[in-house]
């Protein structure tokens, strides 16, 4: 059984900068694509980012592409969300999410592709 723990989320002024991490532990991390959602009060959770195991593959939603960074560390199981120019509606609880990667390149877009989830951590965007 795969536990995620995510951390790094707080209040922070709209321009601003936060990294999310999510520290992965039960499992063999190195074989998991990850995935980033977030869910915003009274909204369905949606993607955010998605990474390959390997790392050498990742993706974005349109929303945050050119503004959030996805990156993995497979020798200390933890995946990175960095998020800089940061608006009031990346407001939101956000999650990771892992499952057991078909190959070295595949990464999942929607959350029924996750086996596997975290608490999340909440993220705050002031104006």
């Amino acid at each position: 059984q795969v536990q995620l723990v995510e951390s790094g989320g707080g209040l922070v002024q709209a321009g601003g900068s936060l990294r999310l991490s999510c520290a992965a532990s039960g499992g063999t991390f190195s074989t998991y694509a990850m995935g980033w959602f977030r869910q915003a009060p009274g909204k369905e959770r949606e993607f955010v980012a998605t990474i390959s195991r390997s790392g050498g593959r990742t993706d974005y939603a349109d929303s945050v592409q050119g503004r959030f960074t996805i990156s993995r560390d497979n020798a200390k199981n933890t995946v990175y969300l960095q998020m800089s120019s940061l608006k009031p509606e990346d407001t939101a609880v956000y999650y990771c999410a892992a499952r057991t990667a078909l190959n070295s390149g595949s990464v999942y877009y929607a959350s029924v592709h996750y086996n596997y989830w975290g608490r999340g951590t909440q993220v705050t965007v002031s104006s």
